[in-house]
């Protein structure tokens, strides 16, 4: 995607003036940030740059000292990670959040289970029922390979357990997925399995938010780049476009700031 065609759309999140403070360490340094829909947009830099402060600001998980967040076209604050999820942001980290003894079905209705109708449902006894029969439609659709949604997590493949996760996020996000180093752990058939399902998202109408050290990935999936280093945002980089060497020079500062910085 080229700079031109984005022009007339209308971000569906956007951060402008984010600063984050701890001491006299600037986590970040007036941060500008946009994602538009249906697209995938990664966050890279290297260590320190602020990449996980940022998606932390984003998710409700901390708090800027300064700066605003709008969602939609409209200027949203989020005290709490509950807050962003309500607002249709869902946040999947690199430890994933899965509860490692229970099933598949019972992990992507973790939090917001099915209640059986009727008495029994305001006792809260869960649905199992519906929810295994939700969660194989739901997989199916994503193309995500369980056997059984009665499968208990700790006996999936790291690929596997990203999926879940990813389709967990993605069943109850309404606007943006942001992913925190999905592909870090995971071999190479395993990573094809996880970017393919991050393209999927994106077609079936989310916008991603990509956060990765792993270039190649970032080259493969995303369609448009931002750069951070030491706390600001210092280019936007299109990978049709643009070289792998670029974006290394631009997270280094062998290649000064890009002239595309919002």
């Amino acid at each position: 995607m080229v700079a031109e065609e984005r022009t007339e759309i209308a971000p569906v999140l956007e951060a402008h003036g984010i600063f984050k403070r701890y001491g006299r360490v600037t986590a970040l340094n007036g941060v500008e940030f946009e994602a538009y829909p249906r697209e995938i947009v990664a966050l890279i830099g290297d260590n320190g740059a602020g990449k996980s402060t940022l998606i932390k600001i984003l998710s409700g998980a901390i708090r800027p000292d300064e700066g605003t967040i709008v969602l939609d076209g409209q200027t949203v604050e989020f005290h709490t990670p509950r807050d962003a999820r309500d607002a249709g942001i869902e946040t999947v980290y690199q430890d994933l959040a899965l509860a490692q003894d229970l099933d598949v079905a019972t992990n992507l209705f973790l939090g917001r289970e099915v209640v059986l109708p009727g008495l029994l449902g305001m006792l809260e006894f869960l649905n199992r029922k519906a929810m295994r029969t939700q969660a194989a439609q739901y997989l199916r659709q994503l193309r995500v390979t369980i056997q059984n949604p009665r499968q208990t997590v700790d006996t999936l493949s790291g690929g596997q357990r990203q999926s879940v996760a990813v389709a967990r996020a993605v069943f109850w996000g309404k606007h943006i997925l942001i992913l925190d180093e999905p592909t870090a752990a995971l071999g190479v058939a395993q990573s094809t399995m996880v970017l393919e399902l991050i393209q999927r998202v994106r077609d079936q109408g989310l916008t991603v938010v990509f956060i990765s050290h792993n270039m190649p990935h970032v080259f493969e999936v995303a369609d448009r780049m931002i750069v951070l280093r030491h706390g600001q945002r210092v280019g936007t980089l299109f990978p049709k476009e643009a070289s792998m060497e670029q974006a290394v020079s631009l997270m280094t500062g062998a290649l000064g700031t890009d002239s595309r910085t919002a």
